[in-house]
C-alpha cells in the first residue's frame, strides 16, 4: 500500500502499472524553501542539503512500497532517453537524461519536476513503461516523441498520463516560446491565450497533446493535465511562483 504523500495517476493504467506524483507535504525532513518532502536539486548550488534528500528518497521508498530503488536522473531539458532493465543499486547514480523506458517488471522510473510536465507512457497490454520530463524547452524539441519513439510498442497502443505541472492559467511565457512551437505547427497558436504584448499564457499539457497526436497517440489515450503546480503551493513545489524550490516526483513501474 503507498503510503507516502502523493497524488495517484488518473488513467485506465493496464494491469499491474502503477504510477503516482508525490506531494511536497506529508513525510520528509528539508527545511524552507525545500520543505518538507524534496525530492531533487541534489546538484544545483543553491539547493538543498544532498543528505537529506537522501534521506527523502530513502522514506519516499519505505512509504511508498515499491519494489526497488528508483531510477533517478540528472536532468537538462534535453531529450535524451535511457532505457534500464535492472533494478537501481542505488539513488547515487544519476546518468544524464530525460526519460527512462523499460519492460521489466520491478524497474521503478522516477522524474523530478517543479512546473515542468511529467509525463508516464505505458503499453496498453502492460508490457512496457516510459517517463519523461519536458519542460517547454524539452517539449519544444522533442522530448515527449523522443520518449514514445524509444518504446517497442507502437505510438497507437501507448496511454500516457501527464500529471502535475504549470497550469494554462498561471504559466506566461515570452515570445522566443510562442515563436519555437508556432514555428514547428502553426496551429499550437491555439494553446496560447494572449496576456500583454508578446506575452501569452501557454498550454503545455495542450501543446503535449497535440505533439503525441501527431507522433500517432489517439487523443482518447491522452490523460491528466489538469493538475497545475503554481495554483496549489501546499501540495506541489514550484519554481515559476517560488525561485528556489524542491521538486516532486513521478514514480512509474510495473508490478513484478
Amino acid at each position: 500500500m503507498n503510503r507516502a504523500p502523493s497524488v495517484p495517476a488518473d488513467w485506465p493504467a493496464p494491469a499491474g502499472v502503477h504510477a503516482f506524483t508525490t506531494q511536497r507535504h506529508g513525510a520528509g525532513f528539508s527545511a524552507a524553501p525545500f520543505d518538507t518532502f524534496n525530492l531533487g536539486n541534489r546538484y544545483a548550488a543553491d539547493g538543498d542539503d544532498p543528505a537529506v534528500v537522501a534521506r527523502n528518497r530513502a522514506q519516499l521508498v519505505e512509504l511508498a512500497g515499491v519494489p526497488s530503488t528508483p531510477h533517478w536522473l540528472r536532468q537538462v531539458h534535453g531529450t535524451d532517453v535511457l532505457r534500464v532493465e535492472t533494478p537501481a543499486v542505488s539513488d547515487a547514480a544519476e546518468p544524464v537524461a530525460d526519460a527512462l523506458v523499460t519492460s521489466t517488471p520491478g524497474v521503478v522510473l522516477a522524474i523530478l519536476t517543479a512546473d515542468c510536465l511529467p509525463v508516464v507512457f505505458a503499453a496498453k497490454d502492460g508490457r512496457e513503461i516510459a517517463a519523461a520530463h519536458a519542460g517547454w524547452p524539452g517539449l519544444s524539441k522533442g522530448m515527449l516523441e523522443a520518449a514514445l519513439d524509444a518504446m517497442t510498442t507502437p505510438a497507437a497502443d501507448v496511454v500516457a498520463w501527464i500529471g502535475p505541472a504549470a497550469g494554462p492559467t498561471r504559466y506566461e511565457v515570452g515570445k522566443d516560446v510562442f515563436d519555437v512551437f508556432v514555428a514547428h505547427d502553426a496551429g499550437a497558436a491555439s494553446c496560447f491565450i494572449p496576456t500583454r504584448p508578446d506575452h501569452w499564457l501557454a498550454d503545455l499539457p495542450a501543446l503535449a497533446r497535440r505533439r503525441l497526436v501527431a507522433r500517432g497517440m489517439a487523443a482518447t489515450d491522452i490523460h491528466g493535465g489538469d493538475l497545475c503546480t503554481i495554483s496549489e503551493p501546499e501540495r506541489y513545489f514550484s519554481h515559476r511562483r517560488d525561485g528556489r524550490s524542491g521538486r516532486i516526483a513521478t514514480l512509474a513501474w510495473m508490478q513484478p
